[in-house]
């Protein structure tokens, strides 16, 4: 078994981190078996060395070592990336397709950001770990196959499992030895380390001189937060090394490269409490409930006009409602154009204001009961309401069918069509 200084030095790990230690040393144990690995840890820690560490020490390094970013594949393509696919099995799949488990059959897979695998990929993988076997898509015919898996994930799990988006089993599965990797804002001691490997490898790239850094740039770097860990470190030298003129860099300079340095505390994410489209569902039955509230409100206001046939009287009375109606600042001049449509003669349905009967005349029946009767009959089919405005359009045109056509808002042939229709 190889020894841990041995295995960086191998693979080009830089530091001396506990936390880092404890990972290559499990990864150097399991190796020889055959157990899956999760590699967990946030992106940019560099979790794609543990699996080829656990491969090169295998029994299986000899044969194939497969690396898929699960997130980078489309969700309709990933079955057919991992498991292969039939001639004919969908529009586009000409010939028959061998995928990565057939492929890597006697090697290692290793399943980037497998926490981004949609749920019914993650049944089918979970059918390979328990058993060995997998479908193509298309196909009936059952294949075994014989592949080491290691998986890495930046994701939550737990919180993951919880939301429902990834199951359980298969997370225990893949887990049979975790993994983790620690951040780079926890190896302080490995910063600068890190960063002086960067600008050596830049400075023979680019064939320039390396860069220095004076004591308070070499502080300022190991305090900054390093949200995105030793690949934003790269990049920082990465561009350090190739805008500065000077090759030694101060504070100073390496600042303008630091986002955000000015804050140290970590960011507060507001938890967004997830959606099962109540909020939506409340929404709309409160609108539904105001607008038949305003619908009952409008028939009182229609009845009233009708009972009394003097708008301003109305007016008066009914300011509360009308202003309840429409907007205050409006609701006049929408409560005279109102008033103005209902006094509109109809041909057919002539509305005439009723006065108030003389006090002499005295009846125990209700003199404006045909307004209940109005009332009552009043329908809410769409289909009687639009034979009725087309009736009331033509009689008001003289059967003129192109005028009729532009008040409602149709073509003259669509109104052709109704009158067909509706036998007029």
């Amino acid at each position: 078994m190889e020894g841990i200084q041995t295995t960086k030095q191998r693979f080009g790990i830089i530091g001396d981190d506990p936390k880092l230690n404890r990972a290559i040393e499990k990864a150097i144990q399991v190796a020889p078996t055959d157990i899956s690995v999760l590699v967990t840890g946030e992106s940019g820690v560099g979790k794609e060395s543990i699996p080829k560490i656990i491969h090169s020490l295998s029994h299986r390094k000899h044969n194939k070592y497969i690396a898929v970013n699960c997130g980078a594949i489309p969700e309709g393509t990933i079955d057919s990336e991992l498991f292969g696919h039939e001639k004919g099995a969908f529009t586009g799949a000409t010939q028959t397709r061998n995928g990565y488990f057939e492929v890597a059959d006697g090697g290692t897979i290793f399943l980037d950001e497998v926490g981004e695998l949609p749920l019914p990929t993650q049944v089918r993988l979970l059918r390979v770990l328990e058993n060995g076997e997998f479908l193509k898509v298309g196909s009936s015919k059952t294949q075994k196959t014989d592949v080491r898996i290691v998986a890495a994930t930046n994701v939550h799990m737990f919180e993951a499992i919880k939301e429902g988006k990834f199951r359980e089993d298969l997370y225990y599965r893949l887990s049979t030895v975790e993994i983790n990797l620690p951040p780079l804002r926890e190896r302080k001691n490995d910063i600068h380390l890190l960063f002086r490997k960067f600008a050596s490898d830049f400075a023979m790239k680019y064939k320039m001189p390396t860069i220095r850094l004076d004591e308070l740039a070499t502080q300022l770097l190991i305090q900054y937060r390093w949200s995105g860990n030793i690949r934003q470190l790269r990049n920082v030298a990465e561009q350090v090394s190739v805008l500065e003129q000077n090759r030694s860099i101060t504070a100073d300079t390496i600042r303008n490269y630091l986002p955000d340095t000015g804050s140290k505390l970590p960011a507060v994410i507001e938890k967004k409490e997830s959606s099962d489209f109540s909020n939506e569902r409340e929404i709309l039955y409160k609108v539904l409930f105001d607008m038949k509230a305003d619908l009952n409100d409008l028939k009182k206001l229609t009845l009233e006009l009708m009972k009394n046939g003097n708008t301003a009287d109305v007016r008066e009375e009914n300011e509360t409602l009308i202003n309840k109606i429409y907007n205050k600042e409006e609701s006049y001049d929408t409560a005279e154009e109102v008033m103005e449509v209902l006094h509109i003669p109809e041909k057919a349905t002539p509305v005439t204001p009723i006065a108030t009967p003389p006090p002499i005349q005295e009846s125990k029946e209700d003199p404006y009961h045909f307004a209940e009767e109005i009332e009552e009959e009043e329908t809410l089919s769409l289909h009687d309401k639009e034979l009725e405005l087309i009736k009331k359009s033509l009689e008001r045109h003289n059967g003129k069918r192109k005028a009729a056509a532009d008040e409602l808002g149709i073509s003259e042939r669509t109104l052709y069509r109704k009158i067909k229709q509706f036998d007029l």
